[in-house]
């Protein structure tokens, strides 16, 4: 089973012209269809051969492919191997808890002290069954689905996240602050940012065709840079993230030609710095559970130089997008990903989102004109268009302030 070749290479020049910041055409809408779990659980944790896990990664690859022939949204189907956000921790050591209602796991720390982190060696890729392990997966599902199918990269964490995992969180937090066990936590963040840049250096040479992107499990271009997870920086502030986390991301984008990023911290405060980090081309902001939402993303990283903001939102969030693109400054660039839909709700949800102007002046003129052909007022709330109208005021309140 494959897609059209047609409507996948259409969708990939275009999402490939928004990373890579080409002439705008239109923000990108695509649809994550619900996906199945093993009944195994992460297969990286498993000592059951890996092949087991081969159908599940391709029945939910071919439920990508019949949505998009479905859809005909702006996705592309890739064969994601999922993992946990524990996959490098456990290399170094860390105990892996798993809980029945709770699939991926949870790590506990290994070490608890500068003395310790420090007589912790570098695992060997080779020797660590949950990275090893990935390679031997992605292999079986490329036999299965052909070299031309995309493949979807495991979970990915910057060293100093994996880090924050390895050594217990309070002391490791402490000691960033302890003169005399502040360069423990660099070195053991060097050697888990060494471990997982070896890991990406090994895994894109031996599969040039797996997507760059990570969280919300949307296609990017396998040559643009990693995507890795940054969801420790909200826990402290802008010079510590300058000194202990900017640094990996820096060489990670000046090694790979650029870097997406996933971050689910309530990190704000650290917005200004992400533009520091050369070829930012991607931010997965995921705001569900914070209080301030999406909208601060665009007091910092908006406009024609910002990275393309790929979102993943529920149906319950839908008018997220109308607000953010009502706010949003000229030239900045959205994927919208409708996660965990039915097809028949995505269709509906697509129909919608689709008919949103570009900007905030077309916004302006699209109310302006239907209120014109209804006779209604702007002050009309019970105006077939009082979410637009609410967008409007949302964008001149912001313009105002």
């Amino acid at each position: 089973m494959s897609a059209p070749v047609t409507l996948t290479s259409r969708n990939e020049a275009f999402l490939r012209n928004l990373y890579r910041r080409g002439r705008f055409e239109r923000h990108a809408f695509c649809c994550v269809p619900p996906m199945t779990d093993h009944p195994d659980g992460d297969f990286s944790l498993s000592a059951k051969p890996v092949e087991n896990w081969v159908p599940w990664v391709v029945e939910n690859y071919e439920r990508k492919l019949q949505s998009v022939e479905t859809l005909r949204d702006d996705s592309v189907p890739f064969a994601k191997l999922g993992t946990g956000t524990y996959i490098f921790a456990a290399a170094f050591g860390c105990e892996v808890k798993r809980d029945v209602d709770f699939s991926n796991g949870f790590t506990l720390p290994r070490v608890r002290c500068a003395e310790e982190a420090d007589r912790l060696a570098e695992p060997d890729i080779w020797k660590s069954p949950t990275l090893y392990r990935v390679f031997e997966l992605a292999h079986a599902v490329q036999r299965r689905l052909g070299s031309e199918a995309f493949l979807g990269p495991a979970d990915q964490q910057t060293g100093f996240d994996t880090a924050a995992l390895v050594w217990n969180k309070t002391d490791f937090l402490r000691s960033m602050l302890d003169p005399e066990s502040r360069a423990a936590v660099k070195r053991l963040t060097g050697k888990c940012a060494h471990l997982f840049k070896t890991f990406l250096l090994e895994f894109r040479k031996e599969f040039p065709r797996c997507s760059s992107g990570t969280c919300p499990s949307i296609w990017a271009p396998p040559e643009m840079g990693p995507w890795p997870s940054n969801d420790e920086c909200g826990n402290f502030s802008t010079p510590l993230f300058e000194e202990f986390c900017l640094p990996e991301l820096v060489d990670l984008a000046e090694t790979f030609g650029g870097l997406g990023m996933h971050c689910c911290a309530d990190a704000e405060h650290q917005f200004e710095s992400f533009k520091r980090i050369p070829g930012f081309y991607a931010f997965n902001r995921c705001a569900g559970m914070r209080g301030r939402g999406y909208l601060p993303i665009l007091d910092h990283l908006a406009g024609p130089d910002a990275p393309v903001h790929v979102l993943g939102l529920e149906l319950s969030e839908e008018e997220v997008i109308g607000r953010l693109l009502s706010r949003a400054a000229e030239g900045t660039r959205f994927i919208f990903a409708l996660l965990g839909a039915s097809a028949d709700d995505a269709r509906q949800w697509l129909d919608r989102v689709r008919q949103l102007p570009n900007h905030p002046a077309r916004i302006c003129q699209a109310i302006t004109k239907s209120n014109r052909k209804s006779g209604k007022s702007f002050r009309g709330e019970t105006s077939r268009n009082w979410r637009l109208q609410c967008e409007l005021r949302h964008h001149r309140a912001g313009v105002a302030s």
